[in-house]
């Protein structure tokens, strides 16, 4: 190693002559893949040779280049886990592309549904949930108390969600909006019942 690091152009050839074989068993006990194995070695050969100026002398060569090649084993097995990728089984369900015409009837329903609310728990919940304006934003805006967007917003929420319904998965989506109607401060079914 000191020849090498002196400059001999030979050395670093002898010390790959001398530990290949017992540094390629130790990788391929290692990796468990003989290909790996040998990707690895030639990885840590070449570190090794870059890094010699670093050798201090505290290990035996020997050791300090297990050290490398279990480096470039554990390099390679990290490869391996953010690489790998199994292919579809034949029976695997794809996901199925996304309804366009239902998409649009649910952006219909939440303007329908928007529309419905009164003017400032609308512009509350548009500002904030929206367009992700901040509380203090909405309020200067809107010219009002951040306290008076906040209940604004929770309101407008909560009557959002009940006109909504029908839209939650499992909710029998395919009936429609439920006969809501909203005026005041209430929001009650046309039947009577409050909901």
């Amino acid at each position: 190693m000191a020849a090498h690091v002196a400059g001999h152009p030979r050395a670093f050839d002898e010390i790959v002559r001398r530990h290949t074989d017992r540094l390629w068993a130790f990788a391929v006990r290692t990796l468990g893949d003989s290909h790996e194995a040998s990707d690895a070695l030639q990885e840590a050969f070449l570190s090794a040779f870059r890094a010699a100026a670093g050798w201090r002398g505290e290990a035996s060569v020997s050791t300090w280049l297990h050290r490398i090649v279990y480096r470039a084993c554990l390099d390679r097995v990290r490869q391996r886990r953010t690489h790998r990728a199994d292919p579809l089984e034949e029976d695997t369900d794809l996901p199925t592309p996304r309804d366009a015409m239902a998409d649009r009837m649910t952006v219909l329903a939440v303007d329908e549904a928007l529309e419905r609310l009164p003017a400032g728990q609308r512009a509350a919940v548009v500002l904030v949930d929206m367009q992700g304006l901040s509380v203090a934003e909405a309020a200067s805006a809107l010219g009002v108390r951040e306290g008076t967007v906040k209940s604004r917003a929770a309101r407008g929420r909560y009557r959002l969600a009940v006109l909504l319904g029908h839209l939650r998965p499992g909710a029998g989506n395919d009936e429609g909006p439920a006969d809501v109607e909203v005026s005041g401060g209430d929001v009650s079914s046309r039947a009577g019942g409050e909901r």
